[in-house]
Order: C-alpha cells, then sequence, then structure tokens
C-alpha cells in the first residue's frame, strides 16, 4: 500500500455538479468561478446522440477543460454559435452569451470518448504554456500529513527523491524544467510526471488527495 492509501485525511473537497446559466457564471455557487478559459476538447454540433428528442430541439454540446484548475465542463451551445476543437471559451468572470447557453461541471466518465482522447493533450499543451506555474509547484509544494508530502504524490517520487528535491530547492528556486532535471538526480522527467499526476486525479473522482483537479490558483 503506497503512503498515499495509507495517509488519514483529506485536505479537499470535491465539487459538486451544478448547471448554470450563462447569466448567472458570477453566482458564488457557480463552479466555474476562478476557472478564467476552458479549452474545448469535443464539440457535438448536433446535440447528444443520445437525447432522443427530434434534431432541432437537440443543442450543440461542447466538452471542454478548466485551464486553471483542469474542472471538466459540458457546454451547452448558443444557437449559431462557431466553435471548434481546441477553441478556448471564456468562462469567469462570465461566458459570452453568444456562444455558451449554459454550463454544467462534469466527471471524467461524462465525457465523450473523442473528448476523452483528447484530455491528456490538453493537460499537456495547458502545462507548456504555463510552466513558471508549474515549475513553481516543485518550488512551493509542503507537507499534507507529517507522513505525506505533496510531492509523493507525483508518480515515481519517493521518499528518496522528494529529499532531493527538497535539498536542492533550499539552494535556490527552480526556473525551468530543464533546470530541474539537470539539478535533481533522479528526475528525468518532470513535465511528464504532472501530467500522469493531473490525468489520475481527473479519471478517478474519489481520489483521496488532489493537488490540481478543482483547486484554484488561490485555494
Amino acid at each position: 500500500m503506497t503512503d498515499e492509501e495509507s495517509s488519514p485525511g483529506d485536505p479537499s473537497a470535491d465539487a459538486d455538479e451544478s448547471d448554470v446559466p450563462a447569466s448567472e457564471a458570477e453566482s458564488p455557487a457557480d463552479p466555474a468561478e476562478q476557472t478564467g478559459e476552458a479549452v474545448v476538447l469535443d464539440h457535438l454540433p448536433n446535440g447528444d446522440p443520445d437525447d432522443n428528442r427530434p434534431p432541432h430541439q437537440k443543442p450543440a454540446l461542447a466538452y471542454a477543460l478548466g485551464e486553471r484548475d483542469f474542472r471538466l465542463f459540458e457546454f451547452r451551445l448558443a444557437d449559431e454559435a462557431d466553435v471548434s476543437i481546441g477553441d478556448r471559451l471564456a468562462v469567469h468572470p462570465e461566458p459570452d452569451p453568444a456562444v455558451v447557453d449554459r454550463i454544467r461541471e462534469v466527471e471524467f466518465d461524462d465525457l465523450t470518448r473523442n473528448a476523452q482522447g483528447e484530455l491528456e493533450y490538453a493537460v499537456e499543451e495547458l502545462i507548456e504554456r504555463n510552466e513558471r506555474r508549474f515549475v513553481d509547484f516543485y518550488n512551493d509544494a509542503g507537507p499534507i500529513t507529517l507522513r505525506l508530502h505533496q510531492l509523493n504524490l507525483l508518480p515515481g517520487i519517493g521518499k528518496k527523491l522528494r529529499n532531493n528535491i527538497l535539498d536542492e530547492r533550499k539552494r535556490g528556486p527552480f526556473e525551468s524544467f530543464e533546470e530541474l532535471s539537470e539539478r535533481v538526480s533522479g528526475l528525468h522527467h518532470p513535465r511528464e510526471v504532472l501530467v500522469e499526476r493531473i490525468m489520475e486525479e481527473l479519471r478517478d473522482e474519489d481520489l483521496k488527495y488532489k493537488t490540481f483537479v478543482g483547486r484554484s490558483e488561490e485555494d
């Protein structure tokens, strides 16, 4: 059993699913609060194929990944909205009502197969575009309990490698993934390690500790 599985306590809380009109996106109950933009993973211009209503009654849908906190969303699109995979849709402070009619937060299993297939690529791209933020995770990660450190949640990082990172960052903050690899013996793919962890958090809604998914930068 891993430290993650055996350690007590759960500092994170799973977000409640909600269905929010675009006009109410600034409400405190809005699950998209602090998300900013979301990148489109899949677009269903003809609506949900499992929806038995006539085609003219089925709204177009899009599934998207929140860029700041990796929340997953289903967008019900406004009529005539022009949306493609890879587009970025505004979520906070408010969606564009010409594009988005309603937003619903969903789980990984609610995504279409195409959206699930695009998800890892989207996570990789977001980490690359925000390298400073994710390098700073290695600079700033701290203990969760007396027995468990945030760094130990990352795949392949045990006590020895964790201590190597902690010792090295005392000498000065890491400035890039490349520098991390050069300065920390045994940490060969720091970017890929984060991608793997984020994907694990996205796939497993019951995961005990969530460091990246569903947490804003201000948490």
